[in-house]
């Protein structure tokens, strides 16, 4: 049973690839925290999940949007809804904690996948257990991802990625 799993991706197309392995093991209540500086890959992370889950619609960055809901699509073999939110702006708010509830993200936690960027410290009171995410990338663009089960059967769950 493992405690991190940390992989090296050397293109985007890897981090896209990693995310739908990703997918394999996430399910409905699962939340995913993102973390890591602009540009580092957690949208193209965010991408392979969202093609694993077999869900509708582009994933894009939801900077300017906050959150983005895309539902299953039944044709492509979609089984779960996936929640993508970036609370990289609400850093700035007097209470972005507040901010985070006025998403109403909790509402949805149960029958989804939430994807979070930027939401560490803000929303992880939404699940008793989460997976901590941390992309990093270097000068050549190789990204160094980090998954850090908190909680839950995470650890069991990540085993499957090593």
């Amino acid at each position: 049973m493992l405690n991190k799993v940390v992989v090296k991706l050397p293109t985007v197309s890897d981090t896209q690839e990693f995310g739908r392995r990703l997918a394999d093991v996430l399910r409905a209540g699962d939340l995913v925290l993102l973390t890591g500086p602009l540009g580092a890959g957690k949208t193209a992370l965010t991408q392979g999940i969202g093609a694993g889950l077999g869900v509708q619609g582009a994933i894009t960055s939801p900077t300017f949007v906050i959150a983005r809901v895309h539902r299953p699509d039944p044709t492509g073999g979609g089984r779960v809804a996936l929640v993508h939110a970036d609370a990289y702006r609400l850093g700035d708010a007097a209470d972005p904690r507040a901010e985070i509830d006025d998403l109403d993200l909790d509402a949805s936690v149960d029958e989804s996948v939430t994807v979070v960027e930027w939401g560490e410290g803000l929303v992880e009171q939404l699940t008793d257990a989460h997976l901590r995410v941390r992309i990093d990338r270097r000068e050549d663009d190789t990204r160094i991802v980090e998954l850090e089960p908190v909680g839950g059967d995470w650890p069991q769950r990540l085993d499957a990625l090593a």
